[in-house]
């Protein structure tokens, strides 16, 4: 069989997972379509998808497992069957493919290098050219009657529906946000407001605690390590501290720190952790000047607080209600801010380790 070839030689290539478990078929099996190269899925999850989302939630391998582009059977669609449009990461796929349980209807998968949908709108690989290319490319034209394609709603800042429609006849209609409420939304082919809802829960936002934790991991325990041999277990402490409240707190603290931006709130995160370590330092050694241990302790305010801030910053990129401007505003505002602070805190701290070494 020509698509078994095709499927092995992908997954040597190694451009999807071989935990996809997606059977490649020939045309002459698909119904209507017996010219076209379809592919076939089902809405059944398996033990290996379970285990490739835990893997990804871990941060491991997020890039190297993809879904390959192109069309979809689900069930046994027939020329009228709906067309759902989503992103080539494997979670975003198999999330659609489980909430359509029971339906018969075609998937088109776009190519986004393994990135959500979200992520790839705002990047622009789930974007307009894109679509066009995959509507084309699958001669989608010829294998339904209608001409109606259901997007995600989170794709919708990357695709121009005006320009998918004057290039290939088709319209596009944006489903609900969360892939769970599909089977309600075809049933009227109308979105509640709280379809429409953009959620970010305490269990959403705990979800991404891992990856970004493991993300920092190894940096985090080189910096703990070089930090204990230099200045000792109170200054690896406090590092470790001021990385784990911008990776591990800041995420599920996030709607409560009371401020508009991600930064801010970071710097105020970053100080309340710092405090401790400052008051330990102003208060202990009794042998160094006052005015020496203040110097001290005012390192821990200048490092730590921007550590906290930037990890904070950072994680706008998980979150759903940031925008690119948004964003870009922060980083251009509060990055420089950071970067002063960080490095007034380290010149302050080398000076006044100095003074205190050599009897000043």
């Amino acid at each position: 069989d020509d698509g078994r070839n095709v499927w092995r030689q992908t997954r040597r290539r190694g451009e999807v997972s071989s935990l996809a478990r997606i059977e490649m078929m020939s045309s002459k099996n698909v119904g209507n379509t017996q010219e076209f190269n379809i592919q076939s899925t089902s809405s059944k999850m398996t033990f290996a998808n379970c285990w490739d989302h835990f893997l990804k939630r871990l941060g491991i391998n997020r890039g190297g497992n993809r879904v390959v582009p192109g069309l979809y059977a689900l069930g046994k669609p027939a020329l009228d069957s709906p067309v759902f449009v989503t992103a080539n990461y494997s979670r975003s796929f198999d999330a659609l493919r489980k909430a359509l349980r029971d339906t018969d209807c075609y998937i088109l998968v776009l190519d986004t290098f393994g990135i959500n949908v979200w992520c790839a709108a705002g990047k622009g690989t789930f974007g307009t050219d894109e679509l066009v290319h995959r509507t084309e490319e699958t001669k989608l034209a010829e294998i339904v009657r209608h001409r109606k394609l259901i997007l995600p709603q989170l794709s919708a800042p990357g695709v121009a529906a005006h320009e998918v429609k004057k290039r290939t006849g088709f319209s596009v209609e944006y489903g609900p946000v969360r892939a769970a409420d599909l089977l309600e939304y075809v049933k009227t082919r109308n979105a509640t407001v709280e379809m429409r809802r953009v959620r970010f829960t305490f269990r959403d936002r705990l979800e991404l605690v891992p990856v970004e934790l493991i993300q920092t991991l190894i940096i985090m325990a080189i910096v703990g390590c070089a930090l204990f041999f230099i200045g000792g277990p109170m200054a690896a402490t406090a590092a470790i501290a001021a990385v784990l409240a911008g990776v591990v707190l800041f995420p599920i603290l996030l709607p409560w720190i009371p401020t508009p931006n991600f930064s801010t709130k970071g710097f105020i995160l970053g100080g309340i952790i710092a405090l401790p370590f400052f008051l330990a330092k102003l208060t202990g050694n009794h042998e160094v000047a006052l005015w020496q241990r203040t110097g001290l302790a005012c390192v821990y305010l200048l490092t730590l607080s921007p550590v906290t801030a930037f990890l904070a910053l950072n994680f706008t990129g998980a979150t759903t209600f940031t925008s690119r401007t948004g964003v870009k505003r922060e980083i251009f505002t509060y990055v420089p801010i950071m970067a002063w602070m960080f490095g007034g805190g380290v010149i302050l701290s080398i000076t006044f380790t100095l003074i205190v070494v050599l009897g000043g």
